[in-house]
């Protein structure tokens, strides 16, 4: 009898939001294997797309047969083992990866607009490393590798030979991004991958129905990892042993949520109308200091409308 695959966990948060701890906290358990950013496969329906917004109709049958059968060799490969997957521009293909994997157990964590933001924006700056070129090609199918040449090179010369700033693009390609990098500054670019990502992946998941995706905030998950971590395996149907529960903790690091301090403040005022109805959902509240520059607070909702998941952990 063939092996069959088994149902794949995915990770769903946009980039610079604990996606990458939560996976490895995750891939403690022994009979998990992660799976880090396997960008170009969800890619493989349309490589020369210029942005990542994939829809139900993208996945035909020969990407749904692709696809799976690429998560069902990576199972075998590594001892057939359940799966968790990562990769933060998921955000914007939700359905496409439900069409995909009917079977597949969703999580999703967001994390503060500023903290987001700022690491975003260092990001920004960065010209990939060889490292990361060399993972993004080992992913990607050799009939398709000339559609990712172009970006690589493109990056390469603006960081290393014009020594811009920043790099030509990062993180997740809404609709319209390329407009908005000509007519908008690069924070209000950022804050809009943010908020957008934010609010497709939140309304795409509160369609699947109830009970089929756990939602938590990253600041939760620092400040109450044993509680968060246990809630995420039990959605997951894994058991949290303590022994995993002590490690975890010791993984975490607390110290990083203020970092955002670095940034003018009358620059992250000015982009709050980008982001403020999204904070609503997740309680966030505005900075006491960014109110001070001329933004108005936000107060959050006593409950989430009907349909959307709460985020704070059950005690």
């Amino acid at each position: 009898m063939a092996t069959e695959l088994k149902p794949p966990i995915f990770l769903i948060g946009n980039y610079r939001s604990g996606t990458t701890i939560t996976q490895k906290l995750i891939g403690l358990h022994p009979d998990v294997v992660t799976w880090y950013e396997p960008k170009t496969l969800w890619l493989y329906a349309d490589p020369a797309r210029r942005h990542d917004e994939f829809v139900k109709a993208d996945a035909t049958e020969k990407v749904v047969r692709y696809i799976r059968n690429r998560f069902l060799d990576y199972q075998l490969r590594n001892g057939n083992r359940q799966i968790m997957e990562n990769t933060p521009a998921n955000v914007l293909r939700v359905p496409f990866i439900h069409q995909i994997f009917p079977e597949a157990i969703f999580l999703y964590i967001t994390r503060n607009p500023f903290s987001y933001i700022s690491s975003m924006e260092l990001k920004w700056q960065r010209a990939k490393s060889f490292k990361g070129l060399l993972r993004l090609l080992r992913e990607t199918p050799i009939t398709q590798v000339h559609y990712y040449a172009g970006d690589v090179i493109k990056q390469i010369v603006t960081k290393r030979i014009l020594r811009r700033k920043y790099t030509s693009i990062y993180g997740p390609r809404y609709r319209g991004i390329d407009r908005d990098l000509q007519e908008h500054e690069k924070l209000t670019v950022i804050a809009r991958q943010w908020a957008r990502g934010n609010r497709m992946a939140r309304e795409d998941l509160a369609r699947l129905g109830d009970g089929r995706v756990f939602t938590f905030r990253y600041e939760d998950l620092i400040q109450e990892p044993e509680l968060v971590l246990q809630r995420i395996f039990e959605h997951c149907g894994l058991n949290c042993s303590g022994e995993i529960a002590r490690t975890a903790k010791e993984m975490i690091d607390p110290g990083r949520q203020q970092k955002w301090l670095r940034l003018n403040p009358g620059e992250l005022a000015a982009i709050i109308p980008e982001v403020r109805d999204e904070m609503a959902f997740y309680r966030y509240e505005i900075p006491s200091l960014l109110v001070e520059h001329g933004s108005r607070p936000t107060r959050a909702p006593l409950a989430f409308q009907q349909g959307h998941p709460d985020i704070r952990p059950s005690r």
